[in-house]
């Protein structure tokens, strides 16, 4: 975590100061079958520094007997204070290159992108953008995936400097999202009971917001919501695929879901509120029949610690 000196606006002030933090990787999982394998996180690199500053990691050919694999990799995080506000901005990116998992799931380049910008006053909520996002000739089966793309699913910085969790817009167009997919028809059983239980909590946070106002910030930390910056997939013409929202279903070989976003809470010993992270992954697998285990490609996370 970095930490930004302390700057007064004028003598007598609140003094406002901001630790950095970001995240990211190109690659990570676990392969069960046909082989036993942990994927380590590929060209991880992290920033923590007083300084801010820029920092980035590459990796090249990688591959698990030809199971998975890339053609090269970089992981980039970067953290400076802002022209624009004299506040603090904090950038993760992830870039892969020439992906192939089981010869099904193939992409010429993903993009993954977040980037947190907390004002100078106000400013422990900050404004986050996924603006870089990319999928490139991604792939099903030889077949291209039209991807429908909302970057934009976090909407504005919200008011009064008030908690993600207590934004009514935020939330509601999560239940928007989440409700089409917990109700899609033919939905696997597994998937079902996981967005079932994902759309009673984004409703239990609107009932809360709605009973409580929405005046003053909550003290506590929350349990991470999801959501994604895809809206929709295109038809792919292959006997049995369903798509629900960013989820695909693909016979003998399980689920992805693409864009996937984890807006969540961290309590750090600097801050007296709960600090809002995102994090943000291309492509996240669960592996079933042609092969087991899970996947996930592009992750990235950018979030700041602010005080007072």
């Amino acid at each position: 975590m970095a930490i930004m000196t302390d700057t007064v606006e004028a003598a007598g002030a609140v003094r406002s100061s901001h630790d950095y933090h970001a995240e990211a990787n190109v690659l990570s999982g676990h392969l069960e079958r046909p082989i036993n394998q942990t994927i380590e996180r590929q060209a991880p690199v992290t920033l923590n520094d007083r300084r801010g500053g820029h920092f980035s990691r590459r990796a090249e050919y990688f591959s698990i007997e030809g199971l998975i694999s890339f053609a090269r990799g970089e992981a980039r995080v970067s953290g400076a204070r802002s022209l624009k506000n004299n506040g603090w901005v904090t950038l993760s990116t992830s870039i892969l290159e020439g992906f192939n998992v089981f010869e099904t799931i193939t992409a010429d380049r993903l993009v993954s992108q977040v980037s947190t910008d907390h004002p100078y006053k106000d400013g422990h909520v900050p404004h986050v953008t996924f603006l870089g996002t990319q999928f490139e000739n991604l792939r099903v089966g030889g077949f291209p995936v039209e991807l429908t793309l909302n970057l934009g699913i976090c909407g504005d910085r919200p008011a009064s400097d008030r908690s993600y969790f207590q934004d009514l817009d935020f939330l509601r167009g999560v239940k928007e999202q989440t409700e089409k997919i917990a109700k899609g028809k033919n939905l696997p059983k597994e998937l079902k009971d996981q967005y079932d239980e994902k759309l009673l909590y984004i409703k239990k946070l609107i009932s809360a917001c709605e009973a409580g106002g929405q005046a003053a910030p909550d003290q506590g930390s929350h349990e991470p919501i999801t959501c994604s910056l895809v809206q929709s997939i295109g038809e792919i013409p292959i006997p049995g695929v369903q798509t629900f929202g960013h989820v695909l279903v693909i016979p003998e070989f399980g689920s992805v879901a693409l864009g996937e976003i984890e807006v969540g809470e961290k309590i750090y010993e600097t801050s007296e509120r709960p600090c809002v992270y995102f994090e943000l992954t291309t492509v996240k697998m669960k592996l079933g029949c042609l092969g087991d285990g899970t996947l996930a490609a592009g992750a990235v996370t950018a979030n700041g610690a602010h005080r007072p």
